[in-house]
């Protein structure tokens, strides 16, 4: 196996790992292991997480997307949270971290295009995304009621009215009132079905000139 050999195979891929070069080569997997961290120490490999890797620009036929790479990185596994209510410019801070929700347990991983979060929910609750992206560069990412949803369950204490309207939320008609509240059923959480309530009290008032998010 040569450098030229994993450019044909994967040139065109965001990433790839380690068990694809094994079924692909007859090196043993010590050896594929050893020539990966060699490329790495020259600048030809990219490692993302162990076992995990992308080519280097010089090599690489296709652009990295940190979007994308958040689904490739862990599976199974869909953007939301905070990242998604950012993309949705639901809120008005710029979010830097990928925020993943996965039905596994959470894992972090930092690499050279970003910090990567994935935060853990159970199966019942992995639900509420769609496919997006240009060509064949495609991503999970929640739809804006499931990102709210899940930033919600994530994060400590009650959503009071007063802590949502501190979230400076905007762009709220989105934001789908009966399917938000459809889904908030699914977590079979008070908690969450108090701040849906609160969510839709006050984009109510919002709607009519009296609150603003």
């Amino acid at each position: 196996m040569n450098l030229g050999d994993i450019v044909k195979l994967a040139g065109a891929m965001p990433c790839f790992d380690l068990a694809l070069l094994a079924q692909a080569f007859d090196d043993r997997r010590e050896a594929i292991r050893v020539q990966l961290s060699r490329w790495m120490a020259q600048g030809k490999v990219v490692g993302l997480r162990r076992g995990v890797y992308t080519l280097s620009e010089t090599y690489r036929r296709t652009p990295v997307i940190p979007a994308v790479l958040a689904n490739a990185l862990y599976r199974p596994s869909y953007l939301s949270g905070l990242w998604a209510l950012g993309h949705y410019d639901l809120i008005p801070e710029r979010v830097v971290r990928f925020t993943s929700v996965t039905s596994r347990v959470p894992r972090r991983f930092e690499n050279p295009f970003g910090v990567f979060e994935y935060r853990n929910i159970k199966q019942d609750c992995f639900f509420g995304f769609v496919s997006t992206g240009v060509g064949e560069q495609k991503f999970l990412l929640a739809e804006p009621e499931k990102a709210l949803l899940d930033h919600w369950h994530h994060t400590r204490g009650e959503w009071t009215p007063q802590r949502l309207v501190e979230m400076r939320y905007q762009h709220v008609a989105q934001v789908d009132g009966e399917r938000i509240g459809r889904y908030s059923r699914k977590f079979r959480s008070p908690r969450l079905s108090r701040a849906v309530q609160n969510w839709l009290a006050l984009t109510s008032d919002a709607e009519q000139g009296t609150v603003t998010l």
